[in-house]
């Protein structure tokens, strides 16, 4: 019975130990085994308050099978009133020996990226992000068709208060 009893409590510790207070919205995507350079992934955000800021990240889950240093995205931040803010990011994902950046026990890694802070959302109705990729290799001009070693994509609100 002492085991159960211990058991139960680690479980509820756990639990309100990794209970984020300032996570507003937190969504992941699969990809797959690759990520296609078509392949657009889109988010709808759940209302928020306009009165208040929110900083925004876009989550990677990837492993050891991605070949390259860095990760380009496109992201669109699709407005209530249909007008799109699109951004070109650049994000390094490997340390200079090549290892993985990111959190993770395992080969599969959680990369967490920085895209705004303190972003206002002062319009009422449907705010959509929209993520692709736009890796290339070095002196290419035509991007990765199919980029291996991403699973997931996500996208993350976070209340700065």
């Amino acid at each position: 019975m002492r085991l159960k009893n211990s058991i139960l409590f680690i479980v509820m510790l756990l639990i309100i130990v990794s209970c984020d207070k300032r996570s507003v919205f937190d969504d992941y995507k699969s990809v797959g085994n690759a990520w296609h350079k078509d392949s657009i992934v889109t988010f709808e955000l759940p209302q928020l308050d306009a009165k208040k800021p929110y900083n925004l990240y876009i989550n990677v889950r990837d492993n050891d099978d991605y070949p390259f240093n860095n990760l380009f995205l496109i992201v669109s931040l699709e407005q209530p009133n249909k007008q799109v803010k699109v951004d070109t990011l650049e994000y390094q994902m490997t340390n200079p020996d090549g290892t993985l950046l990111g959190d993770g026990f395992s080969d599969i890694k959680e990369s967490k990226l920085f895209y705004k802070d303190k972003e206002n959302f002062t319009q009422k109705g449907v705010y959509k992000i929209h993520i692709k990729h736009a890796t290339r290799q070095t002196g290419k001009i035509e991007g990765v068709t199919s980029l291996p070693g991403i699973s997931d994509v996500g996208f993350r609100i976070e209340s700065t208060e």
